[in-house]
């Protein structure tokens, strides 16, 4: 008798890339990220199956509930820096005009569920986060670490591996914090000078999936602004407002520069699974722009 084989897939964010899946609008909800230093090994759950007290993890995960915020495991690329017995945490606040990064240390997890409400220190200056979580998604671990690894030789303090944020099938997934802008499909070559543009408060629209505390349709009615315009600033075409514009229809209004962005949203059906675990095939939502009103 032959055995009958599942289907093969090549990895999903090289599928993707070749596919042209569209990156705006992808970005996960967030308004704020608490981050946790954590050596490792981290399992494909990171809070849950990395050995973190499940006290701190029950804490840490009511708080996120709460106030809207995504846990993140973070550690130094490289292995000489992962046995230290302080480590660190970092709270961030994504919302447009509350951007901001406070900082402590914890020596056991014990401590952790006061962090979340400790003044900490204020942090000057940005950091970047780019997913290697391998356990979670083999892209992650394939396409993030040559990036982790170049962008820690240019920028060794603020450079962070983390685990999972979302949208594995744009592996290299890269975190600029405070803003919390998610970048994708960032090419080794390409991930410094995206990362150094946004210290210097522009963004390359190129790699941009979108900002994690604004919606989906916010997300992407900001890139086709960006194309339209040419803009891009890190603080500039502030969400106004997002409305439904009938049952598939997005009016979205911007300032800084003003406009109206009009979309479509539909789902689309890839025929493919969209991450490497993953034995089903999924769907995409993609937002089509009907008009821009300037």
């Amino acid at each position: 008798m032959t055995e009958s084989l599942a289907p093969t897939w090549p990895r999903c964010s090289f599928v993707a890339e070749a596919a042209g899946d569209p990156l705006e609008g992808s970005a996960p909800p967030a308004q704020r990220w608490f981050l946790v230093e954590h050596p490792g090994p981290w399992g494909r759950d990171a809070l849950t199956g990395s050995g973190i007290h499940p006290g701190a993890v029950t804490a840490l995960s009511e708080w996120a509930a709460t106030w809207n915020a995504r846990l993140v495991l973070v550690r130094k690329p490289g292995r000489e820096e992962r046995n230290r017995p302080r480590r660190r945490w970092f709270r961030v606040d994504s919302r447009p005009g509350h951007e901001s990064i406070r900082t402590g240390e914890f020596t056991a997890d014990a401590e952790l569920p006061a962090a979340v409400g400790s003044p900490g220190e204020p942090l000057d200056g940005p950091l970047t986060l780019v997913c290697t979580h391998g356990r979670h998604d083999t892209c992650c671990a394939v396409r993030g670490r040559p990036v982790a690894a170049a962008l820690a030789a240019a920028e060794p303090e603020s450079t962070w591996e983390c685990s999972h944020v979302g949208g594995c099938r744009f592996a290299p997934a890269t975190v600029l914090l405070p803003h919390g802008y998610l970048l994708g499909s960032v090419p080794v070559p390409d991930a410094l000078a995206a990362v150094q543009d946004y210290g210097a408060g522009t963004l390359d629209p190129r790699w941009v999936r979108g900002r994690s505390s604004l919606s989906p349709a916010a997300q992407a009615a900001q890139h086709h602004a960006r194309a339209a315009t040419g803009t891009t600033g890190v603080d500039t075409l502030r969400l106004v407002s997002a409305e439904p514009d009938g049952e598939t229809g997005w009016r979205v209004r911007l300032a800084e520069p003003d406009c109206t962005v009009l979309l479509h949203e539909r789902w689309l059906d890839t025929g493919r699974p969209l991450t490497c675990a993953a034995t089903a095939p999924g769907r995409v939502r993609v937002f089509d722009l009907v008009r821009l009103l300037r």
